[in-house]
């Protein structure tokens, strides 16, 4: 990553909830501008806060729920701070700051305000704004949408190779995730265990360009007048990582090379209806690689290698560790996202 090390720019922190106000969660190491919760011994929703909807706008990944505004008391996600963030009293179903509840929070920092408007720049057919990191290829992006076939800025300067679009504004709608792996006729759903999905209304069947993303007519990523969020990555050596790659079936799994020692790994099968499994070295700094979580359920955490679903994580890339469906099963394909613990020339194999 360019300017410092991959945790100026995400890091994963653990915390355990008291239930009261004001509980200031530090040790991100920068100020956050996108941070997911997730309570690991309860069954409790993924919470995602971003700097662009605010503070007090919830989402949740396992529901296809409108995002939850911010009520006068409102205390689940207080304020983005210079080091973490501050929770206080949950009222909400999310996994915040539920009194003795064991929490983790993935944090990603963006911070560049960003804003086009589409007529006057003649880039893209629908205004945006959001806030983005171009050194580390990710952006947060709103924008309303037309319920015609558009393009949206993504201000990353290069093609995102991973956009995950949450409508706001209404319930019982999905998240579609768009991947380069599988290109802009597929859609996944973070919300969902569905493999690979064609749908040709979702991008406009339009592969994304280094200036901006195509939306069609699905009320899922543009709905007349609807709200949207999309989070926008492309791969940055030595920080991030988003690719493809197809299982084996063996308890010597596919080598997967990201080119760095990874701390956070999210897979998920695009052949099998199957959980999206999310690895990371806070909650597991040793190999094997078992405590898994899922953006698509709010189980609490479970060990993966009772389902040969674990995973190693190496020195410049990953390796699953079983014959399960949702991570390795003999050719079977899958999607992952990657973010960076060490760069490769200072990572040691753990």
């Amino acid at each position: 990553a360019q300017g410092g090390s991959p945790q100026d720019y995400f890091n994963t922190v653990l915390y355990t909830g008291n239930g009261a106000d004001n509980h200031a969660i530090s040790g991100v190491g920068f100020q956050p501008d996108w941070v997911w919760m997730k309570s690991r011994n309860n069954a409790r929703s993924n919470a995602f806060v971003d700097s662009v909807r605010g503070r007090g706008s919830i989402l949740y990944s396992d529901l296809t729920n409108a995002q939850e505004a911010p009520a006068a008391s409102n205390n689940d996600l207080v304020s983005f701070d210079t080091d973490g963030f501050t929770v206080g009293t949950p009222e909400r179903a999310g996994s915040t700051n539920t009194n003795n509840d064991t929490i983790v929070a993935w944090n990603w920092k963006a911070g560049t305000a960003f804003s086009n408007d589409a007529s006057s720049t003649s880039v893209g057919s629908i205004d945006s704004a959001g806030s983005v990191n171009t050194d580390v290829g990710f952006s947060i992006i709103g924008y309303t949408g037309t319920g015609s076939n558009g393009t949206i800025a993504h201000g990353l300067g290069v093609t995102p190779e991973m956009y995950i679009v949450k409508r706001r504004d209404a319930d019982g709608h999905s998240w579609p995730v768009y991947t380069s792996t599988l290109g802009a006729t597929k859609q996944l759903r973070l919300s969902g265990t569905n493999a690979e999905i064609t749908t040709a209304n979702i991008w406009n069947n339009t592969e994304p360009t280094s200036s901006v993303f195509s939306v069609g007519t699905n009320t899922d990523s543009n709905a007349s007048s609807g709200t949207y969020i999309a989070y926008c990555m492309a791969s940055v050596d030595g920080y991030s990582k988003f690719g493809g790659y197809t299982g084996n079936g063996s308890a010597d799994g596919t080598f997967v090379y990201t080119g760095f020692r990874p701390a956070f790994v999210l897979i998920k099968s695009t052949s099998a209806v199957e959980s999206w499994n999310l690895f990371d070295t806070a909650r597991d700094p040793s190999n094997l690689t078992t405590q898994n979580l899922n953006p698509n359920v709010s189980n609490a955490e479970s060990d993966a290698s009772s389902g040969a679903r674990a995973i190693d994580i190496l020195s410049n890339g990953f390796k699953p560790r079983g014959d399960n469906s949702a991570v390795n099963n003999d050719g079977g394909n899958f999607i992952y996202m990657a973010f960076a613990e060490q760069p490769f020339k200072y990572a040691n194999a753990r």
